[in-house]
């Protein structure tokens, strides 16, 4: 019981952090995850920028181990992100360990 609470609290949490972040126009929120198959990292993020529609990214890298996953999909995100004028706040929400 008491880990479903505390999910629900977190999932309360992000949904506060993400509808604040949304009322912003120079924030951006980034949903990412990734994954390893044969030596191949996939990153796939989603982008949301007030007032913009989702964007979706899918980035892959070769010869990576498990410990590099986790900053290649950051890097990934926070890269594609600057790109972006005008933004002062990048929130990124991933499900790696």
């Amino acid at each position: 019981m008491q880990n479903k609470e505390s999910k629900d609290a977190y999932i309360h949490k992000l949904d506060e952090c993400v509808f604040h972040t949304s009322t912003n126009s120079k924030s951006v929120v980034i949903v990412s995850d990734a994954s390893i198959k044969n030596n191949v990292t996939m990153s796939i993020m989603h982008i949301y920028l007030h007032s913009n529609p989702v964007t979706k990214t899918i980035h892959y890298a070769v010869n990576a181990t498990f410990t590099e996953a986790e900053p290649f999909a950051i890097r990934c995100d926070i890269n594609q992100t600057t790109q972006i004028l005008d933004v002062s706040c990048i929130i990124v929400v991933t499900n790696l360990i």
